[in-house]
């Protein structure tokens, strides 16, 4: 006993040296991932294995959301959050998809803003029918090829500053949306962002990444600077970040709705800023423009209809992707299905199909009002019969026409317990837009008129009041007329071949709503003809692929965009909910499920209720 109290004692009077020994420090410099001026972004340093889900597939990094009531996703959680409120309060999917986008008009300027476009298509229960709203701005009327060559000197379109900005169309979208199928105003919907505007939000590592990237186009607009940089640096990963400027807008939107933003006083603050920097934007262009609800375009794949938005959005050419996949798959002796996603013939032949498909895109899309874009040919399943003889699946091809641009934008989702369901796409395209904020109102401008060309023979050729090529779109599934499911993948170029990948998996493969976004995906820049494969990817069959002639590289997750999803099931055993305003305040949930998915490549999420 003697000697066991002797050994104890000498154990602790060990532990004590060694406790205040300075040599015994086994912490992380930056614990609790709190940055510090040495290391911004502590875990990006940490060399860690994943762990794995308890079950479906270990690699899925979330579950999905399941609800009856209503649901949201978004790429930001504040933003989801908005939308379920809306929802939680008797508003419909059309009020919370409004409320959604409002929040990341906040927080997400790198991405959208009041100040950019927006596309929908929406399903209206009660009539059994899907709805497409365009609300692109179109060009100044002062904008013709000889204005930027002559007046301004330039070989094109620029990328950034005022003459990068057509007529902004979000908020006539906004408007759009509320007046025909809203339940509530700009006052409720815009609540929430205007609050988080005033009282300021968190800043996450993407958007902090983006702001790092953008700082040095930023710090060329004196005001652009005093909104977003601090001392001409982006705000520290994980500080506060408010814009009452913003606030101010909302406000006047919330209390004006949208003659506010293009007969009002944000109207006048937009001019005048345009025009001091060269511009010739008018009131009269901002005060004409108006939405348009055009016909969404389709096609069949496996049984399942896709529907996107027609031109001068580049849904399209997904549309046109999948016709060649399921057209050619039997002509090459192939089977998606039974391939799978790890086998490099699969993704050679995913990516062939994708250059045929945007070679038309580049060749023909543009503006209805002024060019023809033979849809209804390009759609059509004989034209993509007879793009197989150019898939050799032995050797990777060149793009017959070349073009493309990079840009961003947020994608959301909602649905509500009447069984309405919307899928929202907004932008002001390159991160932080034209870098140039409107004063005082603390808004981005977009940079949409930089997809314009002053080649006579481009059918994006740029003219007055016309709307340039969009990369933003918004996907929907239905089958037998019935809504099934909305879908959308955030980027510029991507979006197009990423649609097409996400309907590949979820129809040929079987992934539920989470596992086609986490699972890892391609892109294929037509410019240059590189093929570009996240890591996980490439270390499968990046080697093959290079073997049959691409060039191959590897990249992140930020390469192929983020996506959400939503799917509907129907109780056939369920009577349908009717939507009316005597119903608002009854707590009663859809004739079904609803299943959600959002891209962990992001910073937002799926909830509902």
């Amino acid at each position: 006993m003697k000697n066991i109290n002797i050994q104890t004692l000498v154990r602790w009077v060990v532990i004590s040296v060694l406790f205040m020994s300075k040599t015994v420090s086994a912490q992380s410099s930056n614990p609790f991932g709190i940055p510090t001026e040495e290391v911004q972004t502590p875990a990006a340093n940490v060399v860690a294995a994943p762990g794995s889900r308890a079950q479906g597939w270990l690699n899925q990094g979330r579950s999905e959301v399941i609800a009856r009531h209503g649901i949201v996703a978004t790429s930001d959680t504040l933003a989801a959050q908005a939308g379920l409120e809306i929802l939680q309060r008797g508003g419909n999917a059309i009020d919370a998809a409004v409320a959604a986008g409002a929040v990341l008009d906040v927080t997400s300027q790198n991405d959208t803003g009041i100040a950019g476009d927006l596309f929908a298509l929406v399903y209206i229960a009660e009539e059994q029918k899907l709805y497409a709203l365009n609300s692109a701005g179109w060009a100044p009327t002062g904008w013709t090829p000889e204005f930027f060559k002559d007046e301004l000197g330039l070989e094109g379109v620029p990328g950034s500053g005022v003459n990068a900005a057509t007529v902004p169309g979000a908020i006539s979208g906004y408007d759009a949306l509320l007046e025909r199928f809203g339940s509530l105003g700009f006052e409720e919907t815009f609540e929430r962002a205007a609050q988080i505007a005033e009282e300021g939000w968190g800043q996450g590592e993407r958007r902090h990444r983006d702001l790092v990237s953008a700082q040095n186009r930023l710090s060329n607009d004196e005001y652009s600077a005093q909104i977003f940089l601090e001392d001409g640096k982006a705000p520290d990963l994980y500080s506060i970040i408010n814009n009452p400027d913003l606030a101010d807008a909302l406000r006047l939107i919330q209390k004006e709705g949208r003659d506010a933003f293009y007969k009002g006083a944000i109207a006048e603050a937009l001019v005048a800023r345009v025009q001091a920097g060269d511009g010739v934007m008018t009131h009269a262009d901002l005060a004409d423009f108006e939405s348009e609800w055009v016909e969404p375009i389709t096609t069949n794949y496996h049984g399942y209809d896709i529907f996107q938005l027609p031109p001068p959005g580049q849904g399209w050419a997904a549309l046109q992707m999948l016709n060649i996949l399921e057209v050619c798959a039997p002509v090459h002796e192939i089977n998606l299905t039974a391939l799978g996603p790890s086998n490099s013939d699969y993704w050679h032949f995913m990516v062939e199909a994708k250059k045929l498909a945007y070679s038309d895109l580049q060749a023909y899309n543009g503006d209805p009002l002024f060019v023809d874009v033979p849809i209804d040919k390009l759609l059509d399943k004989s034209y993509a019969a007879s793009l197989c003889d150019r898939i050799d699946m032995n050797s990777a091809s060149e793009p017959s026409v070349r073009g493309g641009l990079d840009g961003g934008t947020i994608y959301l989702t909602t649905a509500d317990r009447w069984g309405n369901m919307v899928s929202f796409i907004h932008s002001i395209f390159s991160v932080y837009g034209s870098a140039v904020a409107i004063p005082p109102y603390g808004m981005v401008l977009h940079n949409r008129g930089v997809a314009f060309s002053i080649d006579p023979e481009s059918p994006n050729l740029v003219a007055p009041r016309k709307r340039p090529f969009h990369s933003i779109i918004a996907g929907f599934v239905m089958q037998n007329g019935d809504p099934l499911m909305t879908f959308g993948n955030m980027g510029g170029a991507v979006q197009p071949e990423t649609h097409a990948q996400h309907m590949v998996n979820v129809i040929d493969h079987g992934m539920n709503i989470q596992m086609t976004t986490d699972a890892a995906r391609f892109t294929h820049n037509q410019n240059s003809n590189r093929l570009s494969l996240e890591h996980s990817l490439y270390n499968l069959v990046g080697r093959a692929l290079e073997a049959k002639g691409h060039d191959v590289r590897t990249v992140s997750g930020s390469a192929v965009g983020g996506y959400q999803g939503v799917l509907f099931t129907k109780d056939p055993n369920l009577p349908v909910p009717i939507f009316s305003q005597e119903s608002i305040d009854e707590d009663h949930p859809v004739n079904g499920i609803y299943r959600a998915g959002s891209d962990h490549r992001k910073d937002g999420g799926a909830v509902g209720w």
